[in-house]
C-alpha cells in the first residue's frame, strides 16, 4: 500500500484527512459509520461520489476543462425520472429508466463536448451556458418539490447504491485498458506534444465530456433515490462540492494528473466534514464558507508550482 501511495504523492493528503476526519465521525457518530449502517452511509455519500468523478475526466483532459453542468444535469436527471417518467408516461421499470437516464447524459455530454472541444469555446463559458439551460427546464417541468419514485429508486440511498457505484468503477477500469486513458492524460498534460504524436486531441476532449455527462446522469439517478422525489432545488450545490472533492483528492486542475481513486478519495473526505459540521448543527452558510475554502486550499496545496518551490527548498 505504502508502494502504491509512493508512486501517486498527490493522494497523501486526501488520504490522511480521511483517515482523520473517519475517526472524528466514528467518535461523534458511531451509529451512523457502524458496519451495520455501512450501507445507508454509502448511499448517502452515492451522489457526491458520482458528481465527483463525473467531473474528473473533462479536468484530466487540461486546457481549462472544468464542467460546471454536471451538478444541474443531475437535478434534471431527477426532475424528468420523477416528473415525465414515473408519473407522465407511467414508466417504472429499471430496465426503461436507466437505458433514458444514460442517453440523457449521453446527450449532454455530448453537447458540452461540441460546444467546448469542436466550436472551441471557452469549456467554463460552454459548461455554465449548459448548466443555465438545464437549472431553467429543471425549475420549468418542477417549480416546486413534488412527486415519488418506485421503491427500486429508493433502494439507492441504501445499500443498493453499491451497484452504480460498482458499475462506474468498473467502467473506469476498462477505460483504463484502453489507449484512451493514456491519450487522455497525454492530452492533459501537453496537448501540442499528443497532437504531434497522431494523438486525436479533439475527439480524445470530446469523449472526456461525454463520458462526465454518462456519470453525472447516474449521479442524478442516485441523488433521486436519495431525496424519494423531484427537486429543483437540491442538486445546484453539487457542482462546486464536486469540483472540490476532485482538487481535494489531488486531481491536477491543469490537468494530465489524476484517477478515480483521487476522486472518490477527494469526495469521501467532503462528505466526512460536511457529516462532521452537521452533527454540530453548522449553519448553510458557514457550510459554504467551509467549502469554498477547502477548494481554494486544495487547489494551492496540489499546485504544481508549489510543489517545485518546496523540492527546490528541500534540495538548499
Amino acid at each position: 500500500m505504502s508502494r502504491w501511495l509512493a508512486g501517486r504523492a498527490y493522494l497523501r493528503l486526501a488520504a490522511g484527512l480521511f483517515v482523520v476526519l473517519l475517526a472524528v465521525n466514528i467518535a461523534l457518530n458511531p451509529v451512523r459509520f457502524a458496519p451495520t449502517s455501512l450501507g445507508v452511509t454509502i448511499g448517502l455519500a452515492s451522489g457526491l461520489v458520482l458528481a465527483a468523478i463525473a467531473s474528473m475526466p473533462p479536468i484530466l483532459a487540461g486546457r481549462g476543462g472544468i464542467d460546471i453542468s454536471v451538478g444541474p444535469l443531475m437535478g434534471l436527471v431527477n426532475v424528468v425520472v420523477v416528473r415525465w417518467l414515473v408519473e407522465g408516461l407511467g414508466i417504472e421499470s429499471p430496465f426503461l429508466i436507466v437505458p433514458l437516464v444514460l442517453l440523457l447524459g449521453l446527450l449532454s455530454g455530448a453537447l458540452n463536448g461540441l460546444l467546448a472541444t469542436v466550436l472551441r469555446i471557452q469549456p467554463i463559458v460552454a459548461t455554465l451556458g449548459t448548466s443555465l439551460f438545464y437549472a431553467g427546464i429543471t425549475l420549468t417541468i418542477v417549480p416546486s418539490p413534488a412527486g415519488t419514485v418506485p421503491g427500486w429508486i429508493k433502494a439507492l440511498a441504501g445499500p443498493t447504491s453499491i451497484l452504480p457505484l460498482a458499475a462506474v468503477a468498473l467502467l473506469w477500469l476498462l477505460i483504463k485498458r484502453l489507449p484512451f486513458y493514456e491519450q487522455l492524460l497525454c492530452v492533459g498534460s501537453d496537448d501540442r506534444a499528443a497532437y504531434t504524436a497522431g494523438i486525436p486531441v479533439t475527439l480524445v476532449r470530446f469523449l472526456a465530456y461525454v463520458l462526465a455527462g454518462l456519470i453525472a446522469a447516474v449521479g442524478g439517478l442516485c441523488l433521486t433515490g436519495l431525496i424519494g422525489s423531484a427537486d429543483p432545488n437540491i442538486a445546484g450545490t453539487y457542482t462546486l462540492l464536486a469540483i472540490s472533492a476532485v482538487a481535494l483528492g489531488g486531481v491536477s486542475l491543469a490537468g494530465g494528473r489524476g484517477g478515480l481513486v483521487a476522486a472518490v478519495l477527494g469526495a469521501a473526505d467532503i462528505f466526512l466534514l460536511q457529516t462532521a459540521l452537521t452533527f454540530f448543527n453548522v449553519s448553510t452558510f458557514v457550510l459554504q464558507i467551509v467549502y469554498g475554502t477547502v477548494l481554494t486550499v486544495a487547489v494551492v496545496l496540489n499546485a504544481d508550482r508549489l510543489r517545485q518551490l518546496l523540492r527546490g527548498r528541500r534540495h538548499t
